[in-house]
């Protein structure tokens, strides 16, 4: 008979249970972690468990020895004979000892061991702190571990201690929790980026990417060789040698072609135009492109050959043009300004018809055209900004003011011998798929991918009033720099309401002021000059006044991604940023981008702050094409009836958008706001003040009602308040 095996024989003693030995065929790795004063101990096979148990050892006169031996199952615990834990170490191939296990406690279990002669199988092992007590052997180096306070932690823990923290911090997802889990595993480090999520300034962390300075090669034309007006031409002379690059491909592109050229191009049968192509220039901030409308339009002026028309989307910007034209050209031609006051009320103070310069506002100009005011022969039409054509609120007042301005350009043409129609410039320094738009446009494009200064972009994360704090501390370490041509960095703070910008600029240590619409024009002009002289360490402003205000700022920082009630578009959050960084002030330009997660700011916006923050980021411009609903047809119908009469279908068909001129006309009829092809008095008014038919019936509803006219205006105004 044979002799029984060892297993026979440790189950008929009773030392070890049927249970654990036919768990224990054989076993990979005997995994010990300290748990209290007791150890937690996990057999391994083929690297799975094959079961979790709890060791508590005592003193004896042997030394340590095991005392209570439990299998853990569930939140029960069934106890074991203490030398069932022997026996699982004797078949084990190596024991491993979690660094977590305190000095102390290693060197009691190395000594028990040793009792039984099977310390040479233990080795203190760097582990995963939370999958140790778990019972889950993990063992980690420096290269594959996630640092965790003073401890390392595996990849997969690690993720789901980053889950937590994040659900604390309100929810980030998408892109967001992407991003932050990259950057997490790249420096190795949890606290780093919990530290992020509170608003702290890691610029390892917060750093996105650099969008590098670029120099395209462009042959510079020479000032001297000009065929400008004798008085521009030395003007240009006594400031430049050469122009700059954009300016010099505008020129190459046929923008200043003498009559010479044109009377020789109308001779052979081409186009009569051809000479002085419309054009659109599509180049970053501070690259010169408004000096290709300004050259083209008062070398135009003082030849005789029509005023210069610069328009622009907002009221502080043309005052500024304004003021700029001015300075520059005021002892050369006369300068006047159409804005209005409001969509309700136009005054047309300051504004001359007859001037060789009028800026104005799209509005201002539209309303010209409106109410039949004559201004005369225009010789050139800057519209700069071009890219508010994809606007959903004010896209279309934009595309229908270009075709009707085109119109009465080419009636007065069409009537008047000696006068040939105005010329074009339109400006953007962000449109997606230029070659469309200039198609659309019939212009010439312009590209000029030059970036003066490198860009550095940069994302953190906090809620709203922990914004303000990390704001005030990116504006004083700004402003505390001086850049190599010694200037102090100087911040612009976009934000969503006018509330908000008095809000953050009474918060910041250093000097700043709020800058919005409803400041007067005597109190925006003390904030840009007060900035200009470098007295005001930032300025505060609503996303939809300061994307075109010519603030020389190092930096700009993003208090929120929307602008009212929107999300920012691709193209706007690239015009905004790029006012960070001037060549002549700053060695690079720096963008912080401030984001609260799981946060919107109206009830019909899509998607989060986190969300959106990595699409604008990341995101392509699209296209700019101009929406219309039907609001929006009916408005610049009713616009092109009244200017063009018959010819309105016409000016529907060459504008940007899709306008359903028929389904239009049928509601002009429907509401009496046209009696064939002339505007009723009803219609007239509706058009003068640019109401769309909501609005309209809303205010002829409220008088109905015997309404008091400020709570007609109010209701009015706050529909659609201008930031």
């Amino acid at each position: 008979m044979a002799a029984p095996s060892r297993d026979e024989q440790l189950l008929k003693s009773g030392r070890v249970s049927m249970f654990v030995s036919q768990q224990l065929q054989a076993v990979d790795t005997l995994f010990a972690h300290q748990i209290g004063d007791d150890y937690l101990v996990v057999p391994i096979r083929d690297d799975d468990r094959l079961f979790r148990a709890k060791l508590s050892l005592s003193e004896t006169s042997a030394g340590p020895r095991p005392t209570k031996f439990r299998l853990k199952q569930g939140s029960s615990e069934e106890p074991r004979q203490p030398d069932e834990f022997v026996e699982i170490a004797r078949r084990a191939d190596r024991i491993r000892i979690s660094e977590q296990t305190s000095a102390a406690k290693r060197a009691e279990l190395l000594e028990m061991l040793a009792g039984y002669q099977l310390d040479d199988k233990a080795k203190a092992v760097r582990t995963c702190r939370y999958c140790a007590s778990e019972g889950r052997y993990s063992p980690v180096t420096t290269e594959t571990a996630v640092k965790d306070d003073r401890d390392w932690i595996c990849r997969d823990c690690a993720r789901q201690e980053l889950e937590r923290q994040l659900s604390f911090s309100g929810g980030v997802t998408g892109a967001a929790k992407e991003r932050l889990e990259e950057l997490m595993m790249e420096v190795q480090d949890l606290q780093r980026i919990v530290n992020l999520l509170k608003g702290q300034l890691d610029p390892d962390l917060t750093k996105f990417d650099t969008i590098s300075a670029t120099t395209d090669e462009v042959d510079l034309a020479p000032v001297d060789s000009l065929d400008l007006h004798d008085d521009l031409q030395g003007l240009l002379e006594d400031r430049f040698d050469t122009l700059l690059p954009v300016q010099s491909l505008a020129v190459e592109n046929g923008l200043l072609e003498s009559a010479a050229h044109r009377a020789a191009d109308d001779a052979s049968g081409s186009d009569p135009r051809a000479g002085w192509q419309d054009q659109l220039v599509v180049s970053a901030t501070a690259t010169g492109k408004t000096l290709v409308g300004e050259l083209a339009g008062i070398d135009r002026a003082l030849k005789g050959k029509g005023k210069l028309l610069f328009l622009v989307p907002l009221v502080a910007l043309a005052n500024q043009k304004h003021e700029d034209f001015e300075d520059e050209y005021g002892h050369l031609v006369d300068v006047s300004i159409r804005v209005g006051a409001s969509r309700i009320a136009d005054s047309g103070n300051r504004f001359d018809p007859h001037a060789d310069v009028i800026v104005g506002t799209y509005e201002g100009i539209d309303h010209a055209l409106r109410t039949g005011k004559d201004m005369g022969d225009i010789g050139t039409v800057v519209i700069d900004e071009v890219h508010t054509l994809k606007e959903a609120d004010r896209g279309h007042r934009l595309d229908g003011l270009i075709s009707r301005l085109k119109y009465a350009t080419e009636q007065r043409a069409s009537e008047r011998s000696g006068y040939d129609g105005a010329q074009w410039v339109y400006l953007s320094a962000t449109v997606g798929n230029p070659e469309h738009l200039g198609k659309a446009l019939e212009a010439t494009v312009i590209e000029f991918e030059e970036r003066p200064v490198p860009i550095e972009r940069h994302v953190t994360f906090a809620d709203g009033q922990e914004k303000v704090r990390v704001a005030n501390k990116l504006v004083k370490r700004e402003f505390d720099t001086k850049s190599s041509k010694g200037y102090r960095g100087q911040t612009i703070i976009f934000t969503n309401s006018r509330r908000r910008c008095h809000e953050i600029s009474r918060k910041l240590e250093y000097d700043a002021a709020p800058y919005h619409a409803g400041l007067d024009y005597r109190r925006r002009k003390t904030v840009e000059q007060k900035f200009g002289d470098q007295e005001l360490a930032a300025v505060v402003t609503t996303a939809a006044l300061a994307a075109g205000v010519d603030f020389p700022a190092s930096q700009v920082v993003f208090d929120t991604l929307a602008m009212g009630i929107e999300w920012l578009s691709v193209q706007e959050f690239h015009q905004m940023l790029g006012r960070a960084g001037r060549p002549d002030y700053h060695d690079e330009g720096k963008v912080y981008v401030l984001v609260e997660p799981d946060t919107t700011y109206h009830n019909s916006m899509e998607g989060t702050e986190d969300e959106i923050a990595f699409k604008l980021l990341k995101g392509e411009m699209e296209p700019v094409t101009t929406p219309y609903d039907e609001g929006a047809a009916i408005e610049e119908t009713l616009a092109n009836v009244t200017v063009g009469g018959r010819d309105a279908k016409r000016l529907n068909d060459r504008m940007l958008g899709d306008v359903p001129t028929k389904h239009a006309i049928g509601k002009l009829l429907e509401y009496d706001f046209i009696d064939g092809f002339e505007p009723t008095p009803l219609g007239r008014v509706v058009t003068e003040h640019f109401l769309d038919p909501d609005e309209a019936f809303a205010l002829l509803d409220g008088i109905r009602k015997d309404a008091t006219p400020f709570d007609l205006i109010a209701d009015i105004e706050l529909r659609d308040q201008d930031l």
